[in-house]
């Protein structure tokens, strides 16, 4: 009996404390908390473990893409323009839910794409990337950057039998709402500003730039209030998680949609 109460004081103390540790590191989100019924997407996948990945050439390339794919102005300074990676995006290395993960991408290539107006592939679609949210450069097709992107982003898609199929693919669906960018002012100097900076600079490496000549140009997906609306609502603020509604979201995505960025460069509409 004694052993009981005691298991149950800890459980008092311990499970609110950890509880309130991984809702702070972002791991949790508040609504997931209050709706245990909610299905848990966090849960439903596990991505490969990295000890995995070949000790050979193949996997060299595959960790290699990680890298790139981690602090890509780091590793392909020639390609990048401004201080975003990959990740700033894709969060989670690629395989967060709702934050456009790349966990079975390359079995959707190729595929017509509305922007370009073709059918692209795989490799076409981390070339717009590079040109638009890196506001830099198209990598070589069959150069050693995009090798390992490739075969980073296809061995994180590879097959887990025994495991339940991923959940979250794309970006969250929201309902097209007018957006008041005075209020998302507002928004972001309460909610984004801690970590973005106030004039959107951001704080690398974890914080990336929101505009300005270090963030993505005018012609990335991100600059579409309606996709970073979708962004944002369930992936911002990355500690307090689902702590914005929809309505938030689309104010602060045209708050910051109004602000000075890079032009994207034409030469490299045909990616």
């Amino acid at each position: 009996m004694k052993l009981r109460s005691h298991i149950g004081i800890w459980s008092l103390i311990f499970v609110p404390y950890v509880v309130i540790v991984l809702v702070g590191l972002g791991y949790v989100s508040l609504p997931a908390l209050m709706h245990p019924n909610k299905p848990a997407i966090w849960s439903a996948w596990q991505a490969p473990d990295l000890d995995t990945i070949p000790p050979d050439q193949s996997g060299d390339s595959i960790r290699y893409g990680l890298h790139l794919f981690r602090e890509t102005p780091w590793y392909a300074p020639q390609f990048t323009g401004n201080r975003l990676s990959c990740s700033d995006c894709h969060i989670g290395d690629g395989i967060a839910p709702y934050a456009s993960p790349m966990v079975g991408l390359p079995a959707l290539f190729p595929m017509y794409n509305k922007r370009a107006g073709h059918v692209i592939s795989l490799k076409d679609r981390i070339q717009e990337c590079f040109t638009r949210s890196e506001n830099g450069r198209p990598l070589p097709y069959d150069g050693r950057e995009m090798r390992a992107l490739v075969a980073y982003i296809e061995w994180l898609s590879q097959p887990e039998p025994g495991h339940k199929p991923f959940a979250g693919r794309g970006l969250m669906k929201l309902p097209p709402m007018h957006a008041d960018p005075k209020h998302g002012e507002q928004i972001y100097a309460m909610q984004c500003a801690g970590c973005h900076g106030a004039d959107g600079s951001g704080s690398r490496p974890l914080m990336p730039a929101l505009w300005g000549p270090e963030s993505f140009n005018d012609g990335a997906g991100m600059n579409g209030i309606s996709k970073m609306a979708r962004f944002v609502q369930f992936n911002m603020p990355q500690n307090r998680r689902g702590m914005l509604s929809a309505q938030e979201a689309y104010d602060v995505a045209a708050y910051i949609h109004a602000q000075p960025r890079p032009p994207f460069n034409p030469a490299y509409k045909g990616y």
